[in-house]
């Protein structure tokens, strides 16, 4: 751990233990807006193979993919990502070529994270893989795994997996109780790996920064560059500050935040945000976000309960909603969602999409306009509108989608830069190229904070909103010598 500190020092980084938080990631100067604070390769990861898709274990490709002719499990975009997994893969294939081949097929991505984490750690001690200092399983060892937490079923389950891994690998003396404890820790520690647009493609395991604490109000983001983890600045962080990340979903209310960290995290937090649970700011931001509209179709006022339990009561207009109204419509919604498909295939796109508008239509009813309710089901519209390529519907659905994102999310959010992507893409199909200019530089300046300025997907985004500048240019021109 002295050659750990010496790297994060080095890097103007250092870690410190805290009461209520253990280990926790500061800085030991000022950090602007996009800065690099850390990067980081996997110490083991794996990508999300399904049966609908396939990935490269190397570099989490899709193209051009041809399987693994011995285990037939894993699959490769080349040679190259194939010799550059092979000193592990080869001892894998072994193992899983042991297990029939249905069987196989079961293996999870969680499982085969765990049979390359034990084959790496076996390498490295017969010196067959290079410790380094940021890629050294006692990195693994000393990451928090909440074991005495878990309740009995919870460690079942670990017990089982364990005996999985325990049955793929053959260790002798294998220790299926350090298994089911490194199970608990990814479930912790382990990071889904994105894209650059926040689209999970795999998981891997991060041991320096998983150091890095939450906050549902973060000054820092993770994002991946291919496979590499990189902790980037999203605001002004002044000198021997915290270093904080989101773990989960911000947008919600402080009650389903604390939730979501205590089923997945077993800690509550207690962040500046999640500090303001009770207080007027929180309730009225609770109720927008996940209660009721006004009866009044042009208030825009938030519902709160009637003290007489009549109903709900907006604290705009002061106007009542019965109980009996609010559990009519919230059975209407619940009709439908109960019809719709979590993932529509290409052949019912169409139906799926008639089917959502009337779930849209019910929840407009029922959900305040900035509802993250009834922002999940228009994500769901625009991305299948996106696919049957109804730009110009797609593209009212992004405006609405947006405005949301901006209410949820700090200014800086990926999301936000994301959305503002999309729309300046749709605008410029449509033709409206000025608009589409705004939205892209609006994207630009939120990106180049989260994802930097040099990655593949930015030098497209600038190539993009140099384009469309030049074509709006260009209908200016014309436009003025036709005047």
């Amino acid at each position: 751990m002295a050659d750990t500190q010496t790297f994060l020092r080095d890097r103007c980084l250092t870690v410190l233990n805290l009461p209520e938080k253990g280990r926790s990631l500061f800085i030991s100067r000022d950090f602007r807006p996009g800065e690099v604070i850390l990067r980081q390769e996997p110490y083991v990861s794996v990508p999300n193979n399904n049966s609908s898709e396939s990935r490269c274990d190397g570099c989490f490709k899709t193209d051009g993919l041809k399987k693994c002719s011995g285990c037939q499990v894993v699959w490769y975009c080349g040679s190259s990502c194939q010799k550059s997994e092979w000193k592990l893969h080869r001892h894998e294939c072994k193992a899983l070529c042991r297990l029939e081949k249905e069987k196989r097929m079961l293996v999870t991505p969680t499982i085969r994270l765990m049979v390359k984490l034990y084959l790496k750690r076996n390498f490295q001690n017969e010196k067959v893989i290079p410790i380094t200092t940021t890629d050294d399983y006692s990195l693994v060892e000393a990451l928090v795994s909440h074991m005495p937490e878990l309740d009995e079923k919870q460690l079942m389950l670990y017990a089982q997996m364990a005996n999985l891994v325990n049955l793929i690998l053959q260790f002798p003396g294998i220790d299926l109780k350090e298994i089911a404890e490194n199970f608990s820790k990814f479930s912790c520690n382990a990071h889904s790996i994105c894209d650059s647009e926040l689209r999970p493609e795999g998981i891997g395991l991060f041991p320096l920064v998983s150091i890095i604490n939450h906050s549902c109000s973060p000054n820092a983001v993770l994002v991946f560059e291919e496979k590499m983890a990189v902790v980037r600045a999203m605001d002004n962080i002044s000198k021997d500050s915290e270093v904080t990340i989101s773990y989960i979903e911000t947008a919600g209310s402080t009650l389903t935040r604390q939730k979501s960290l205590k089923e997945q995290y077993l800690f509550h937090c207690h962040c500046a945000r999640c500090s303001n649970i009770g207080k007027p700011h929180d309730i009225e931001e609770s109720a927008i976000l996940e209660g009721y509209r006004c009866a009044n179709e042009k208030c825009s006022g938030f519902l709160l309960r009637d003290p007489d339990e009549k109903g709900f009561v907006c604290q705009k207009c002061m106007l009542l909603r019965s109980k009996e109204e609010v559990k009519k419509l919230a059975g209407d919604v619940k009709t439908v969602i109960a019809k719709a498909p979590a993932s529509p295939s290409a052949e019912n796109t169409q139906d799926a999409i008639a089917l959502y508008k009337t779930l849209e239509k019910r929840q407009e009813k029922l959900y305040h306009s900035f509802s993250i309710t009834l922002m999940r089901t228009r994500e769901k519209l625009l991305k299948m509108l996106m696919e049957v390529e109804s730009w110009r519907e797609a593209l009212s659905y992004c405006k609405l989608i947006v405005l949301v994102y901006q209410r949820v999310y700090p200014a800086t959010h990926p999301l936000i830069g994301l959305q503002f992507y999309t729309q300046g893409k749709l605008e410029w199909l449509l033709g409206q190229t000025e608009e589409a200019v705004s939205s892209l530089i609006k994207a630009y300046d939120i990106l180049r904070i989260s994802h930097g300025t040099s990655t593949p997907f930015m030098k497209d985004l600038s190539a993009k909103l140099d384009e469309a500048r030049a074509e709006a240019s260009y209908k200016l021109l014309a436009l003025e010598d036709g005047n």
